[in-house]
Parts: structure tokens; sequence; C-alpha cells
């Protein structure tokens, strides 16, 4: 919520509270400060100045002397750099000594050899805006010599995010009587209670049919008024907290809201059938809102409706069809309580938030409904004329929310961990915050809970508020950290940071997506295909674009390419730890933390020596696989398996472990985000990649002996993979077979050459022993003794 310091100071004297002191009373009082923004310049040397001549500086083409007149009797030359400004135009003027927002001081000095006693500023050099191309041109009936403050009155706007228990924050009088008790100032004013008379409602005036979705609805009719635009102070009360002017009963209704926190509505009266009903919405009912969109209602939808239409959806937004415009003369002021869960339900369900659905999702005081419209109807009855009814049609009763609390001032000593806290310093904080002592004991004390204060409801709620007002600083820390032992969610966290650090030390970039994606990326999705029925669809989604929950990581990795791509970057090295959300077969869902890599482009960077790289391929990314952290000494098995919409997927294993999926996005599929190279993916489950960790990797010395290579050819299928080779290979119990790479494979579709089932796979084996060098003679004994194992083992022959 954006607070105004400016309309806080009406209802509080701030004048001893510098912003930051501001700041930190509500950060510790338990209102977090979002942002600071400041809007124009208290100083008293900044003044409303205006130029009598300008001519070219000699010495510079982009630059311009100007005489400018100050109002202190003699012209003041400037030097300036702006074009968009003429001879004769009122502008701001900074003297020298004035102080700018972000530290920048003005003095006296030299530009080009050409003296400068002063800087005509833009508006957005003063904090009033954006615009940084040229001058602020002011009104030209403004006095030369004004104080600029008293032309734009200088503000600081404070947002807030409010905690959901606290709704009595939610305007600038709640904002001030929390203030007042953290700093001790008594309140400038307080809302004066509605004296107005107050006729029960008939049922052809107001008909209340869902009371129990809303208690109290009040009306009041006000005639021949003249809605026109807002006079400047309204106008600029609104601006500051980012609410667009509209017409001045809008503007009414909504300084009211910010004000005192209660939403009101106000209706043309002309345009309702006979008086209001406060109705559900009936099936298949529709509504045009004030944003011009159609809403579908349901019967669970609270609607303020005449004998013919919905007029507004209760409590979120009015309709468009009654509406204020320039040619209202009667309006029906609504001032209500709504009940919070049903305001809440339709927001939710609509997608459809408003500054009034805010407040009443959180609760409003019931009992200001009738000072909202008291006030109200004074501000329309000043700035658009009119004549109010004698009294407020009533339908309802306001709901009592608050109730008398026991307050145990033992245990509050003992929970603020303070014995020294005395009774007459903690009764002095209550009634500061506006709580009324009914009586007490020497142990306990009755509080009256004012009808703003939802959150009051238990003695320790009570204790809390004395905590937060005497400050944090004079709790005693006595518990200090204890030690407990490792967890497995500690483990699991110590083994994601590890695979964190290990890809970038390797260059990968750590991409964060969202855990949204549309439908569309379901086909995106690596591992077997989730359809639309099998995703994890949101009841209430915010955007097309954001409908399920990912069931994998690689849609949104995809997504974060096309982005580089379009951004020109070639090299793509991406990955991301993360959670998936996944469907089981009895309708339920299950959660898992999964790994997923993205990678494309050139190896290297292209430079004068060599300016084609190789390009990255599988066999790259399946070289960081092998090298994450806990893989040392172990070989993943890749095993080919189809998958529809990748050209080439297989399915990656560790022993008889299925850690996940590595594929080549399909050539179509990259063309669409304009990718120049193949692109590679793979996406492994977190906690079966952790489980079979091995620790830290451990190094030997580099042989000292040399080693004996031995080539063979070996045909086998050409369904068999290679995998199951270098697996027999490893497995061997042969001391001094270090090694088994694969160098060549050759096949013949035609079956000329070699039969069209088979294949040939040249391999290269490595003997080495660690003590001595070896003999041909021994060495191929052992060579003999492993090709005839293959052979047995596996469906090959050895050409």
């Amino acid at each position: 919520m954006k607070t105004s310091l400016s309309w806080l100071k009406t209802h509080l004297d701030l004048s001893g509270t510098t912003v930051d002191k501001m700041r930190n009373l509500l950060t510790f009082a338990g209102i977090e400060v979002e942002g600071i923004e400041v809007l124009g310049v208290d100083s008293d040397k900044i003044v409303v100045a205006q130029i009598l001549e300008s001519v070219p500086h000699p010495k510079a083409d982009r630059l311009s002397v100007c005489q400018v007149d100050d109002g202190s009797g003699t012209p003041r030359q400037i030097v300036c750099g702006a074009k968009n400004y003429k001879v004769g135009d009122k502008i701001p003027l900074a003297l020298p000594g004035a102080s700018l927002p972000g530290g920048i001081e003005i003095k006296e000095g030299k530009l080009r050899d050409v003296e400068s006693n002063g800087m005509m500023c833009s508006g957005r050099e003063l904090g009033i805006g954006d615009d940084h191309g040229g001058l602020l041109i002011l009104d030209p009936s403004l006095p030369v010599g004004k104080l600029f403050r008293d032309v734009v009155q200088p503000d600081v706007i404070f947002d807030l995010e409010i905690t959901p228990n606290r709704s009595d924050l939610l305007s600038h009088a709640g904002l001030a009587r929390e203030l007042a008790a953290l700093t001790g100032n008594a309140l400038i004013k307080t809302t004066a209670s509605a004296t107005t008379k107050i006729t029960k409602a008939a049922a052809n005036q107001v008909l209340l049919s869902a009371p129990e979705s809303c208690p109290l609805y009040t009306v009041r009719t006000i005639k021949n008024v003249r809605v026109a635009p807002s006079p400047e102070w309204l106008q600029s009360r609104l601006q500051s907290v980012g609410l667009r002017p509209i017409n001045n009963i809008v503007d009414i209704t909504n300084f009211v809201l910010m004000e005192m926190g209660q939403p009101l509505h106000a209706f043309d009266a002309e345009k309702l059938q006979s008086g209001i009903v406060v109705r559900h919405a009936m099936a298949d009912e529709t509504i045009i809102a004030l944003d011009e969109a159609t809403y579908a209602l349901t019967t669970d939808d609270l609607v303020i409706a005449d004998t013919t239409q919905a007029l507004a959806i209760a409590g979120v937004m009015g309709g468009s069809t009654s509406g204020v415009t320039d040619t209202t003369t009667t309006i029906l002021l609504e001032s209500a309580y709504f009940t919070p869960s049903h305001v809440r339900r339709t927001a939710r369900r609509l997608i459809l938030s408003s500054d009034s659905s805010y407040r009443f999702e959180r609760g409003v005081d019931p009992q200001q409904v009738l000072n909202a419209s008291e006030l109200a109807t004074k501000l329309i009855l000043e700035i658009a004329g009119g004549e109010a009814a004698d009294e407020v049609i009533v339908a309802g009763t306001a709901p009592v929310l608050v109730q008398d609390v026991e307050f145990d001032e033992v245990r509050a000593r003992k929970l603020i961990g303070n014995p020294d806290l005395s009774s007459a310093e903690m009764h002095g904080v209550l009634s500061s915050l506006g709580l009324k002592k009914i009586s007490s004991s020497d142990d306990k004390s009755l509080w009256h809970i004012p009808s703003h204060r939802l959150d009051l409801q238990r003695s320790v709620d009570l204790v809390e508020e004395i905590a937060r007002v005497i400050g944090l600083e004079r709790i005693p820390s006595r518990t200090t950290g204890v030690f407990t032992p490792s967890q497995s969610t500690d483990r699991a966290y110590d083994f994601a940071m590890n695979l964190r650090h290990a890809m970038v030390h390797r260059g990968w970039f750590e991409a964060q997506t969202l855990r949204l994606i549309s439908t569309a990326q379901l086909s995106h999705v690596l591992g077997q295909r989730v359809t639309i029925e099998k995703a994890i669809a949101l009841k209430n989604p915010l955007s097309e674009d954001h409908t399920v929950l990912r069931p994998s990581i690689v849609p949104g990795l995809i997504a974060t390419a096309a982005l580089n791509i379009r951004q020109g970057l070639q090299k793509l090295c991406f990955f991301e730890i993360g959670r998936v959300f996944l469907s089981i077969p009895n309708g339920g869902s299950r959660e898992e933390e999964r790994i997923a890599f993205l990678l494309s482009g050139p190896a290297i960077n292209s430079s004068w020596h060599q300016k084609e790289s190789p390009v990255m391929d599988v066999f790259h990314l399946r070289g960081i696989l092998e090298s994450l952290p806990g893989m040392a000494g172990q070989t993943l098995e890749i095993t080919p398996k189809p998958l529809e919409d990748w050209l080439l997927s297989a399915e990656v294993k560790r022993g008889s472990k299925t850690l996940g999926w590595i594929a080549q996005v399909a050539p179509a599929r990259a063309r669409e985000i304009n990718a120049r190279h193949p692109i590679y993916v793979a996406e492994l489950t977190l906690n079966a990649l952790q489980q079979g960790a091995q620790g830290l990797a451990k190094f030997t010395e580099l042989q000292r002996f040399p080693s004996i290579t031995r080539d063979v050819a070996l045909e086998v299928p050409t369904d068999l993979p290679s995998s199951k080779i270098a697996a027999f290979f490893t497995a061997q119990k042969e001391p001094l077979l270090t090694d088994a790479v694969v160098f060549d494979v050759y096949s013949d579709p035609t079956g000329q050459k070699l039969s069209s089932d088979k294949k040939s796979v040249a391999w290269s084996l490595t003997y080495r022993a660690s003590d001595r060098t070896l003999e041909t003679n021994e060495v191929e004994v052992v060579h003999q003794r492993v090709l005839k194992a293959l052979v047995g083992s596996l469906p090959a022959t050895i050409r």
C-alpha cells in the first residue's frame, strides 16, 4: 500500500520524525517498508523564474546562455543545455546552495569559461517525474520568485507491505493511529462519529436477501450534484498514492477509501429501476464491470442489483451500466460491510482484484460504515454541491467482531522476558493503541478492544502489541543456538548446492524459471509425454501462459534458450535445480526435485586464430553428467529409448538405477526459436543422483610404465547398444585391462559388404601394469582371454 507522508501529517505531528526514523519505526513494528519515493524538494532555494533572454554559448554548440528573472530584481545568468524552452517561459530555478534529490549540490561556477549562477531544472531533477529531456515548463500565471515547494508540495511516499491480520493499517487514519502509539505524539484529528438520522430500510428501498454475506448495507441519496473534475488538492492526494483522478464523485469515494479504509460506491440513481436488492447472483447471470469486461457469475457470488439486473459485484467492482458519468445529477452513496470470505471467494474466482476487494477480503471495521458515509457526503456537498437526504437508509446491523480481552500481566512479563516492566507502562502502551481498561486487579486487567483491531483476540495478542511498541531492543536475548545433527533435508540441500557450484565453475549459468507453464509447453516435457488431462492444472490461472504446474524443468529451459537466442547469444549452457509436479494414478499428485541441463552452440568462442569453432554435441553433455559431484569412478549407461517429439532420446542409468533422460530437441522445434545449432537437454532426478553419489573424487598418481593397446573389430546386431559392450569391458576382472574406447562404427544398409542387420564396432583396449613394463606375449594372453569371454557373453563375432 502506498502511503503519503504529507497526508499522514494531517492526522499526526511528524515534524520531528525523519524519513529514516519513520522507516525504522515501521519496520521494527512489523510493517515492512518495501520502498520510499521522494516527490518534490523541500527547499527555500528553488524558486519560480522567468527566462528573459537566451543566446548561444560562444564555445559550445549545445549550450545556451540565459538571463533569468528570479524575483530578486537583478537578472541571473544561467548556462543551460535544454532546448525545449522559449524566452518568456517560467521554469523552476535552483539557486546556489540548493540541494536536489540524489545529493546534487548547486554551486556558482563556470561552464566553458562562462559563469553560471544556478541551474534551471527538469521534472526528474526535482523528483516529480521521469522526464529528463528538457526543462519543466510551469504555469505562466505563477508569480516570479515564488518558492517551488509552494507550487508542488514536497512529499515522501512509503510503499508498505501490510500483513493480512492488520487490515486496520490499510488507510492513512489507521496508520496514523499506529504511529501515534510508536512516537508518543497525539493525533491531530480523529474521524468524527456520524450524526445523520438513521432510518430502517423499507423493502422497496433496500432488500437485504443475503445477510450472511452482507450483514449491514447503507445508502444515502444526494440530489443535484455537479459531476466535474476534482479540485487540485484532491487530485494531488490521489495521485500521490497511485490513483488516477476520474471525477469529483468517484475521487471522493477513493479519498475516503484511502483515508479511512472503508470502500464506498456511488450509483447513478436515475439508472436504477426501483430500489436496491442485495442478493446472490442467479445462475448464468453476467455483468459488465467498470473495467468494461464481462464476468460470468455463479450463485455463490453476491451482487448489488435493482429489480431488473445486477449493478455491481459486491465488495469487488461496480458495473458500467450504473456508474457515475458527466450527466449524473442524483447519486446513491453505498457504504456497507461484506463478509471477507465471500468477497475473497468471488475475487479469486473471477481473477478480479480492486482496492475495495483488497480491504474487504482482510476485514474492514463494521462500526465505521456510517462514519465513512458521513465523511463522503460532507465532501460531496462541499465539492460537487447538491442536497443530501436528511436520513441514511440502513438495512441489517453492524456485526460485533471484537470482544473484551483479559490481560495476564504476570505471563506477559515472562513471555517478553523483562520482569521489570511495570503495570503502568504496559497499561500505557495498550491505552496508546486505543484499548480501554475496564477493570484491573493485582495480576490481571480487562480491556475493551476497539472495533478496528480485529486481530486482538487473546491475552498473548496484547503481549505482542506491548513488545512491538516498547521495542525489540528491550527484550533480552537468552536462548542461544543449539547443535542439531544433520538431517536428510540438510544433506539434500548441501548436495544441491555442490551441484550448483560445480556447474558454475564449469562455465554454466543457473536459470530460475517459473513453476507454471502453458499447456502448449507440455510437448517440451522430457520423458514420457504428459497430456493435458494428466497435467496438474490451476483452478484459476493468472494467464494462458501459466495454466499448469510443470511436470518437467526442460520447458522452462527451452523458453530461456529462446529468450537468449533473441538477444543474440549463440553458446547456451544453462542448468536449473527445482521442483516438478507429477500426477499419480489415484488422482493425487507428488513433488520431485530434479536438475535439468540445456546445451547448444559452439564449444569455444571464435577468434582470429580459429574462426569456426566445433559445435557442442550430446557427448559434451554426457561428459558434463559424468563429471558431476559424486560421479567419480562411475560410468553412466545411455540406453536409447524413442520419445515422441524428440529427435534423439535415451534413458540415463547408473547400474540398474534410472536417473533420468537425455535428448536432442527436434530440428523443427529448434527452428521455431531460431536456434542456429542443435539443442541438447537432460533431466535427472536429484534424489536418485544423490543416493549413488560416491563422495569426494580420489586421484591417483600418473602411471610410470608404458601401456600396450590392441584394436578389435566386433560384428554385432545393429540394435545392440555400445553401452552393453562398454559395461562388459568394465566388468572384467583382468588387472591389466585398464581402458576400452570405441573409435569406429560401420554399417551397410545395402547389405553388400555387411549384413544390414549387423554393424561393425571397433574398440581400442589398453593394457598396463603399475609395477613393470609389459611384454607382448603376456598382453596377448590376456587379450585373447578377454575376447573369448566377450564372444561368450554377447552376440558378437570377431572380424
